[in-house]
């Protein structure tokens, strides 16, 4: 049992972070460019909405999470690292606000671009097949180690989350 609590993640490094990132551009650019090909104010209103919708997603989810309860003024997780911690620490289990938000960003994220993905289908196939390539790389290598037991995809067996 002590040996399983050791895959736990714990923490994680800047390589961790580097990997998530590249992993999130792809989607991410994808959108940009199908976008861009369009208007450059949607564009800018996009990547503005994505800017916005990472201060929420700040908020309303990583406020819960050990990485961002750790000691520091920084965050040192696989997706944010070295971003100041503006926000209060709320070690309580996610609310039923910070449910409905959350799906809401996640929603607005993946939806936002869909208007002119669907106008260019190469980009579209890119953009859906990217987001499926980081779903199922987290399903398979983070939340089954995470330390993030109230995030509603951890999938820790009930054994190791005490």
């Amino acid at each position: 049992m002590n040996d399983a609590k050791n895959l736990l993640k714990r923490n994680h490094t800047f390589l961790d972070f580097l990997y998530w990132n590249l992993v999130i551009v792809v989607p991410f650019i994808t959108a940009c460019a199908a976008i861009a090909r369009h208007s450059t104010v949607w564009l800018i209103g996009y990547i503005a909405c994505c800017i916005l919708l990472t201060v929420v997603t700040l908020r309303f989810y990583c406020t819960h999470c050990p990485h961002y309860l750790r000691d520091g003024s920084k965050l040192k997780c696989m997706f944010f690292w070295g971003i100041p911690k503006r926000f209060k620490p709320r070690p309580e289990p996610l609310t039923i606000l910070d449910k409905i938000v959350i799906t809401m960003v996640v929603i607005l994220v993946l939806l936002l671009p869909a208007y002119w993905l669907w106008l260019q289908p190469a980009l579209l196939v890119i953009y859906v097949l990217s987001w499926g390539v980081m779903i199922a790389t987290l399903k398979r290598y983070e939340c089954r180690r995470c330390v993030y037991f109230d995030c509603p995809s951890n999938c820790v067996p009930e054994e190791l989350n005490k």
